[in-house]
Formats: structure tokens, C-alpha cells, sequence
């Protein structure tokens, strides 16, 4: 498959670069795609962020030059973009759980990450429920949280599900369902930042709503945007979870579609979240 060929030449183009810079926009040129797009599937498909692939490759690379020869440890860290000693002594330690000038001893332990490469996997061993579908712009009204975002630590997965209990104590879901309207009906989870880049993301409980914005409340405006929507049925959370990864390492790669700059949805219809028949949906924003 073309897109195949183009995801393991961007690999290929990160490990050729692994001692000098990275160019984001190479990168999404030799991948065919935005650079977003790229970052998205490789988190999916490699389960880590690609900054953290290349930080890896770069720290087994520099064990190697460590353990291969004489350099001054200021000289490798530079090779691998690191301006200071201390810079790149923790960045070491957090992979190799040891100082560099240790990894020229003996019978040190360090860890090795080697390449990776995509391959064809038979999957889509059940169907996927689909539809695309234009929108115009709508407003969204809720709670919103506010949280610190690394991709490598990956501190909103466990801030988003808190965030839920908190509201839902406080009967935030029996107020909403009082202003949605019926453009989109359902309880929505809009997640609004770009997840591979440290920086700010704002999640909201909300519903689709033309009313007056309650106090202790806040709104946002969701863009026009082309949406693939999916159904999801099963248990919660562990079915949307699985239908997350399928929709990034089983529809993208075939849809024709990438991601596009828009917020992510989850609808969720009233029922049982536990239960095995229980329906919601995941509102994925897309462009050709």
C-alpha cells in the first residue's frame, strides 16, 4: 500500500537525521500527509509519541558512540541536539537509568530501542459503523477544564476521566441535558489542542446549546468541519478506547482522509455505560 511506503520513508528520514535536525515539514512531505496527521498515527500505531521514538533512537545511538570510543561526552551531546551537558545527562539517565560517563564501564545495563518499521497486519476482524458528514459551525455550553499537556507523560489521560467523576458528583449531566438543544443531542466530551505538542488542552463536558451561558460555565464555538463519525457499542471506556486505535491503525490508512484542525468528540446517548449494548459515538475531524 502507497501510504505504507510513505509512513516507513518518513521513518526512514528520521533515522537519517538522528545526529542533526529533524525537519517537521520534510517530515510530512515524504509522509504525504500534515505533520499532525503523521505525529497522530505514529502514536497510535508505535504506542509512544514519535518525539519520544526519536529520543529513544537518539539515546541508544549515543550509548553506542559511548561504549565504541573516546569522545568527550559535550561532543556527542551535541551530535544528538543537546546544547548542555545537564540537558543531555538527564535525557540519558531517563532512558538508560544511568549517567553517560557510566556507559563507557563494564558490565554496565543500558537499553537499546532499535528502528521501526510499519507492516501489513491482517486485521478488521469486525466491521467499523461509519459515516462522514459536513457540519456548519455549532456551539457547544459546559464545564471546562484546563490542563498542562506533555506527550510524553501523557498527563491528561488521567486528568480528562477525574475530571468526569468531579462533574458528575457535582449533577452537572441533569443541568446540561436542561440546555442542550438538538443539533447534536447527547452528552459530548470536546477535547481542543494539538496532543502532540507540550502546551495547554481544554477539555469540556457540554452540550450542543443556544441558551445563556450558566454561571460557573463556559461555551466554545466547534469550526464547520467534514466529520467521520463512528459508532461505538460496548462497555465504557475500554470500548471507545479500542475503537480509537482501530479507527487511527485500521480506517485511516485505507479512508483516503486525514486528520484535520478541528476538536475531538465523544457523543455519549443516555443508558448504561457498563453495559455490553451500550452505544456513544467519536466524532473525528477530517479532510481529504
Amino acid at each position: 500500500m502507497d501510504w505504507l511506503g510513505r509512513f516507513n520513508g518518513a521513518l526512514r528520514y528520521v533515522e537519517d537525521n538522528l545526529d542533526g535536525d529533524i525537519d517537521p515539514d520534510q517530515l510530512a512531505r515524504i509522509a504525504g500527509c500534515s505533520g499532525f496527521h503523521f505525529q497522530r498515527m505514529f502514536s497510535y500505531m508505535a504506542g509512544m509519541p514519535l518525539s519520544e521514538y526519536i529520543r529513544r533512537r537518539r539515546m541508544t545511538r549515543a550509548a553506542f558512540d559511548l561504549q565504541n570510543g573516546d569522545e568527550k561526552v559535550i561532543d556527542i551531546a551535541l551530535r544528538y541536539g543537546y546544547d548542555s551537558p545537564t540537558a543531555f545527562n538527564r535525557a540519558f539517565r531517563n532512558v538508560h537509568g544511568a549517567a553517560p560517563s557510566a556507559a563507557r564501564r563494564k558490565g554496565i545495563r543500558l537499553k537499546a530501542y532499535h528502528p521501526i518499521s510499519f507492516k501489513i497486519t491482517i486485521r478488521g476482524e469486525a466491521e467499523m459503523n461509519y459515516r462522514i458528514e459536513d457540519r456548519e459551525a455549532f456551539r457547544i455550553v459546559g464545564a471546562k477544564m484546563e490542563t498542562d499537556w506533555n506527550p510524553e507523560k501523557q498527563e491528561g489521560f488521567v486528568e480528562v476521566p477525574k475530571f468526569w467523576v468531579e462533574q458528575k458528583q457535582k449533577g452537572i449531566i441533569p443541568e446540561l441535558c436542561g440546555l442542550m438543544d438538538n443539533k447534536l443531542p447527547g452528552i459530548l466530551g470536546v477535547c481542543v489542542g494539538d496532543w502532540q505538542k507540550p502546551g495547554k488542552l481544554e477539555y469540556y463536558i457540554a452540550v450542543s446549546s443556544g441558551k445563556s451561558v450558566p454561571k460557573g460555565m463556559a461555551e466554545y464555538q466547534v469550526p464547520a468541519c467534514t466529520w467521520a463519525i463512528f459508532e461505538c457499542i460496548g462497555p465504557m471506556p475500554g470500548a471507545i478506547q479500542k475503537i480509537q486505535e482501530r479507527i487511527m491503525t485500521e480506517w485511516f490508512p485505507g479512508s483516503g482522509y486525514e486528520y484535520a484542525d478541528g476538536p475531538d468528540i465523544e457523543v455519549y446517548s443516555d443508558g448504561d455505560q457498563s453495559a455490553e449494548d451500550y452505544v456513544c459515538w467519536i466524532w473525528v475531524p477530517v479532510k481529504k
